[in-house]
C-alpha cells in the first residue's frame, strides 16, 4: 500500500459532494466538462464582427528604387497627448507594385492583403486624380427685357 492511501482513505473522497455551492456563490460545480460549454467557447467569438483596422490608407509614393515596390508615406492627423492640438504624423510603408507604373509622388491607396515580404503587406492601387470644378459659364437668358447694352449700339 502507498503512503497516501494509508493517510486518506479512498471512502472520505466519495463522501465529498461536489456539486455544493461555492461560497461566495450559488453555481453547481460538474464533474465532467459538459459539451455545450466547450461549444460555447468557440460559438461566443462567431458574432463578433471582424477587425477591419488599417484595411486601406491614402498616401504619397516617397520611393521606387526596389523593383516591384514602392515606399509610401501615409500622414494622418492625431491629437497631441498634451496639448491636444492636432498634429501631423507620417508613416512609410511599403507597398507591392506589380507593374512598376507607379513615379514618385504618384497618390496612391494601399489595401491590406497577405504579407507578400517581411515588410510588405499592403498592395498599391491608383488613386483617379483630382479635377478642379471649373465653374460653368452662364449663357445670358434671354427674358424678353432689352438691356442697356443692346439699346445705345442701336441708336
Amino acid at each position: 500500500m502507498s503512503l497516501l492511501q494509508l493517510r486518506f482513505p479512498l471512502s472520505q473522497f466519495k463522501s465529498l459532494n461536489l456539486s455544493t455551492p461555492f461560497i461566495h456563490g450559488n453555481s453547481v460545480v460538474s464533474t465532467k466538462p459538459s459539451s455545450s460549454t466547450s461549444n460555447h467557447h468557440h460559438q461566443r467569438h462567431a458574432y463578433l464582427p471582424p477587425i477591419r483596422a488599417m484595411r486601406s490608407l491614402q498616401g504619397r509614393v516617397i520611393c521606387t528604387t526596389n523593383d516591384k515596390t514602392v515606399n509610401v508615406e501615409v500622414t494622418r492627423l492625431a491629437p497631441h497627448p498634451k496639448y491636444k492640438r492636432r498634429v501631423r504624423k507620417k508613416k512609410k510603408f511599403q507597398a507591392h507594385d506589380p507593374e512598376n507604373q507607379f513615379q514618385i509622388g504618384d497618390l496612391v491607396q494601399l489595401e491590406k492583403c497577405k504579407p507578400i515580404s517581411k515588410k510588405k503587406t499592403f498592395l498599391a492601387i491608383p488613386v483617379p486624380k483630382r479635377t478642379a470644378k471649373q465653374p460653368k459659364e452662364v449663357a445670358p437668358q434671354d427674358l424678353g427685357i432689352p438691356l442697356e447694352s443692346d439699346s445705345s449700339s442701336q441708336v
